[in-house]
């Protein structure tokens, strides 16, 4: 069995032994840890707008600094001033900077670019889960892995027959449903999740009613027997 084989099994293993909080957080960042190697999961990301980037030029301190990219996808470097960043990998972008470097003031420059803060690696996970909220994807993510950040399903609410992930392509909104549960079960794939991607958790109609009515139980009780 392979490490991406048993890295994917332990997510499924923590899910669904009903693993939630701290704990089913950190194993399921170790599953993805072991599921790729260290860089991988910027290997092909492509830098966008907010971007938060470390350039870092070989013996050459001065030029070595943390940009942000703006929002016409550019950062300023010292010497050679503006360099187009966003569409590129951290490589391609080394190696744009290297060679206007090369050009004028350095010879053979080594130009390493490093991704600290991805905003094109957020996700949204909202709706009846333990901790709602953006978490940055620190590797391949699946859905049930996506939900595991968030705390994973609210175990009093959470409708675990209907997950909407909202998916921009483009410049349209795509929406697809999942059977959370099934994918637990085995019995449907564990789609993969992207950086902008929004995760909603429906709520169980009726889980939702039966925490009302204990709420409103006790005042109903009050009100019939005049206490």
């Amino acid at each position: 069995m392979n490490g991406r084989i048993v890295a994917t099994a332990v997510a499924v293993l923590v899910l669904g032994a009903g693993a939630t909080g701290a704990k089913a957080q950190m194993l399921a960042a170790a599953a993805l840890k072991d599921q790729a190697p260290a860089g991988a999961a910027m290997g092909d990301y492509r830098i966008g707008p907010q971007d938060s980037l470390e350039v870092d030029v070989f013996q050459l301190s001065d030029l070595n600094r943390t940009v942000q990219v703006d929002s016409g996808g550019r950062i300023q470097m010292p010497l050679i001033g503006e360099v187009q960043a966003a569409g590129k990998t951290s490589e391609q972008l080394s190696a744009d900077i290297a060679a206007e470097l090369g050009k004028k003031y350095v010879k053979n420059p080594q130009v390493t670019v490093v991704v600290k803060d991805a905003q094109g690696q957020r996700i949204t996970v909202d709706g009846a889960v333990g901790q709602p909220g953006v978490y940055t994807l620190t590797g391949p993510t699946t859905l049930m892995q996506a939900v595991a950040l968030a705390k994973g399903p609210d175990s009093k609410l959470a409708n675990l027959h209907k997950v909407v992930v909202y998916r921009l392509v483009g410049t349209e909104r795509v929406t697809t449903a999942y059977d959370l549960q099934a994918i637990r079960d085995g019995k449907k794939a564990d789609p993969l999740i992207f950086g902008k991607d929004v995760i909603v958790v429906d709520q169980s109609g009726g889980k939702t009613f039966l925490r009302d009515l204990g709420t409103v139980a006790p005042i109903v009780s009050v009100l019939r027997w005049g206490w």
